[in-house]
């Protein structure tokens, strides 16, 4: 036997695919072949990068980028499918599985109490030696990250005392071991075909140093809007119990991606949200879990449910030091944050830099562009994803419109930690649902001043002098307001206009965001139906654990396959492509849509048969291989 990674078995099942059959035409075995480099492996789970890059002609890139990851992760499952069957997975006992999950599954949690991370890696780490130039590099990055990411955790400690969220030595130790490299996200990098081609222009002045000046500028700008993303697009819902509601535990990385005034003001929000108050006072667990189990039956002590908990539990961002900024222009700025971080033991040089929005230079990733990464899970992809990617487009237009009419400059948004933190406790504080935040009066950041300018309700502070009380829901329509009025013409150019009217129902609560929808699915897992705080944290978010590998994992293979049911009709229309003779051969007598459509079902209850499958994946790859002739 075999002892295979997921990300393994894919590319085997697409090799196995494109050689059974000899008579397989060239064009489809050459896009197999391909495709073969894009079905990687990073950390614990499969890394899948996009087949074809959509290019924006005429149709909006969000609605272009949503179709191409439906019909990538519809080539995943049937690849799955076929490898459950083909490779006698299935007679051995043995299912293979692939959904969108953002959290670790709560079992692989319990064992990681247990095991030593040396184990941990040994269980979890994949070999990851195929799809990488050098794969035992690769292999060693991960077990690099892992130790990092976990000895950073228990660095927050010293943090948290300093900041007085701990004020005695009774503490509940994190493991030596993580989970957070399994916390997974859908990462969005858009390029820009104008930036790329003057950055390649040898005669320009767009110099690295001149893009990468911009491109922290445009970063900063961003991040002021990325509360708008959290729980509305996507979102990673979880449940903490009472006993669970250490500061050490439930604050994840915040310790080392905000100041100590903000975690400070953060951890007492959370404390009054979440369901933890007996006679107005808000208690945390002692430490003992029998202890802490029996007083919360006592005194009804439910914990919190967090709308996007993979933000918290995993290192998204690293905060700035005062002598090291992070987004100042100057090139090399992230090779000295990251030194001096190393020296603090919150980071390793060697990692490459966590940022909510990264620059994508030339020079590095061949195009010039942004990637945005906090995205956790899209509970529809042609509806969440399609918004998401073309709110992510608007955003980044309206930064560089703000720059080259000079409206914001670097001197607007500061490079020290203060302000760092300023803004970036606005998007934490969405992925954890406490509803308001502090920002000082007289901040230095220009441009978050704008924005409260557009702020409907909001008030001086009774318990922080010299703050502002702002409502987090005010904040968002107050985004949606300067989108409106400084990006008019942006949003008529892009055509979005209608998503910033679903957005404004979003936060407006008159439609459902991407957490409500992904807990009523949750819920109607339930035999009763009962809401999150009905049931324990570990009961709710097996539940939910559920919900990822049943209901939403075939709700998204739906909307693969009416991807691909369309692509096949249209192609099919447009005679001179030569689609049509491609499929003659693979489903003679049929159009490639209707015989998709008859084994639907079949394909999505996973009862379809091997060569049926085949027959589709065959259809995929003369999909993929117009889509890569006319991008």
């Amino acid at each position: 036997m075999l002892r295979l990674p997921i990300s393994y078995v894919l590319k085997l099942a697409l090799a196995n695919v494109i050689s059974s059959d000899k008579k397989l035409a060239l064009e489809i075995k050459s896009c197999g072949n391909k495709l073969l480099s894009h079905l990687l492996s990073d950390n614990t789970s499969p890394e899948v990068l996009s087949f074809t890059i959509p290019r924006a002609q005429g149709i909006r890139i969000g609605d272009l980028a949503a179709a191409e990851t439906a019909r990538t992760l519809l080539v995943c499952q049937l690849l799955i499918q076929y490898a459950n069957r083909n490779f006698n997975l299935l007679k051995t006992g043995q299912k293979c599985l692939i959904y969108f999950a953002p959290h670790a599954p709560s079992r692989q949690k319990l064992l990681n109490e247990l095991v030593p991370d040396g184990f941990y890696r040994h269980l979890f780490m994949s070999p990851c030696l195929s799809g990488w130039d050098r794969g035992e590099d690769k292999y060693q990055y991960m077990g690099l990250c892992h130790k990092t990411l976990s000895r950073s955790q228990l660095n927050t400690i010293s943090k948290l005392k300093d900041a007085g969220i701990i004020t005695n030595n009774l503490i509940t130790l994190p493991n030596t071991s993580n989970t957070c490299l399994a916390n997974n996200g859908t990462h969005v990098s858009l390029g820009s075909r104008v930036l790329t081609e003057i950055a390649e222009n040898h005669n320009s002045e767009f110099t690295p140093a001149v893009e990468k000046y911009f491109g922290d500028l445009v970063i900063k700008i961003v991040e002021h809007f990325l509360p708008l993303f959290v729980g509305t697009y996507s979102a990673a819902p979880y449940r903490i119990d009472f006993k669970d509601f250490h500061p050490e535990n439930v604050l994840g990385f915040l310790p080392h991606e905000l100041d100590y005034t903000h975690l400070r003001m953060l951890w007492r929000r959370w404390k009054k949200k979440a369901k933890i108050g007996f006679m107005g006072r808000a208690l945390t667990p002692f430490g003992p879990r029998w202890l802490d189990s029996m007083l919360a039956t006592t005194l009804r002590l439910r914990g919190d449910l967090v709308p996007d908990f993979r933000l918290v539990d995993y290192l998204v961002t690293l905060l700035s030091t005062e002598s090291s900024p992070s987004l100042n222009g100057v090139l090399g700025n992230h090779e000295r944050l990251k030194e001096e971080l190393m020296e603090m033991g919150v980071f390793d040089s060697r990692l490459s830099i966590y940022l909510l929005y990264r620059q994508r230079a030339l020079a590095t990733s061949g195009y010039a562009g942004f990637e945005g990464r906090s995205y956790s899970l899209f509970h529809t992809l042609m509806e969440d994803m399609a918004e998401a990617v073309d709110m992510q487009n608007l955003v980044t237009a309206l930064a560089y419109k703000y720059i080259l009419e000079e409206k914001v400059c670097h001197r607007d948004i500061p490079d020290v930690p203060s302000i760092e933190s300023e803004r970036r406790q606005i998007f934490f504080g969405s992925a954890i649902g406490i509803p308001t935040f502090y920002v000082r009066y007289n901040t230095d950041n220009r441009f978050m001043r704008k924005i409260l300018s557009f702020v409907q309700f909001s008030r001086k502070s009774n318990r922080y002098r010299g703050y502002v009380r702002v409502k987090n829901s005010e904040y968002k329509l107050a985004l949606l307001k300067v989108l409106r009025q400084d990006g008019a013409g942006l949003i008529k150019k892009l055509n979005v206009s209608d998503r910033l009217v679903s957005l404004e129902e979003k936060l407006s609560g008159s439609a459902k965001t991407a957490q409500h929808r992904i807990l009523n699915g949750v819920r109607n897992q339930q035999p009763h139906r009962k809401g999150p705080f009905s049931v324990s944290a570990d009961n709710f978010n097996s539940s939910m654990e559920e919900y990822f590998r049943g209901e939403l994992k075939r709700q998204h293979i739906r909307e693969g396959l009416d991807v691909l049911m369309n692509d096949c009709t249209t192609l099919e229309h447009q005679t001179e492509n030569g689609f049509s003779q491609l499929i003659s051969k693979i489903t003679p007598g049929s159009s490639a849509a209707n015989y998709i459509a008859t084994n639907v079902e079949k394909i999505v209850s996973e009862t379809v048969d091997s060569a049926t499958l085949e027959n589709i994946l065959h259809i995929c790859l003369a999909v993929i291989h117009h889509q890569q002739q006319h991008n």
